[in-house]
């Protein structure tokens, strides 16, 4: 029998995921359909229930569900409990089971297809949403010097540090960043999304930095630009981190990783 899995969001008509899991499924010889769910913003878990009552064994979250998936979860991961967000879940029985491989995503595609260890070097993450959230442990985990974060809203990332207690991550008000320079530059803002630039100085970024957009499909965005003008020699976006983050739960649901190269390759959009 196909087994049945989905993403679910709002809006989801851009959604990739089906797209994506679908290619990894074709490579693995897996039998399984996958669909998209506009998700009801009053009504999420009532879409869940609705998915699992028709035999549904696993779903990807997209925004704006990730709290209320974590929410729901009868079983969350350390991940999710420290991202307070899930962005998979996963049915065995009564048990509903979540997980976020946002973060583990986003260091694989920059340790593994970047080629770039984060391992003795100085990161700089912009931004403190779920993204960040989900990215810290395994970031300090891969043992960086030292991980900066900046935000807008200073308290707001002083709180996440706090909880995080790491004595790697410092906090700094974007005013502090003049004249230091990082290996590794992520913007997790959303600046990007509405052709915005965070108020990050171009001193940030040396040479041999990779500058690493978390939007994808959006070109050389203005974070990118910025990046190139001042010398950075790598530069990315999230297309790998949203490859990745779906191997991670592909893998958890069925027990065997998919090869992600084709398809980071196939929805890889030039950064001109």
């Amino acid at each position: 029998m196909t087994d049945h899995y989905a993403v679910i969001g709002r809006p989801i008509s851009h959604t990739k995921s089906p797209l994506i899991h679908g290619l990894f499924a074709e490579g693995a010889g897996q039998d399984i359909h996958y669909g998209a769910i506009e998700g009801s913003l009053e009504h999420f878990a009532v879409d869940v229930s609705r998915f699992r009552a028709s035999g549904g064994l696993g779903m990807n979250v997209t925004a704006p569900f990730k709290l209320q998936a974590f929410a729901l979860a009868s079983h969350p991961s350390e991940r999710a409990r420290l991202a307070k967000a899930a962005n998979a879940l996963k049915f065995e029985n009564d048990q509903v089971l979540a997980d976020n491989f946002d973060g583990i995503g986003l260091l694989r595609d920059i340790q593994h297809n970047l080629g770039t260890p984060l391992n003795g070097k100085r990161v700089l993450l912009l931004g403190a949403g779920g993204a960040v959230r989900g990215a810290l442990l395994p970031f300090l985990e891969a043992g960086p010097a030292e991980l900066v974060m900046v935000n807008r809203d200073l308290p707001k990332a002083q709180a996440l540090a706090q909880e995080i207690n790491h004595p790697r991550l410092t906090v700094r008000p974007y005013s502090a960043l003049d004249g230091d320079t990082f290996d590794l530059v992520i913007n997790a803002t959303s600046a990007s999304l509405t052709c915005q630039l965070p108020p990050v100085p171009g001193s940030v970024f040396s040479h041999a930095a990779l500058a690493y957009e978390l939007a994808y499909g959006k070109g050389l965005t203005p974070f990118l630009s910025l990046a190139r003008e001042h010398g950075s020699a790598h530069l990315a976006d999230g297309v790998g981190m949203l490859v990745e983050q779906a191997a991670e739960a592909f893998y958890w649901w069925r027990n065997v990783r998919p090869d992600t190269r084709p398809v980071i390759d196939r929805l890889t959009v030039p950064l001109t």
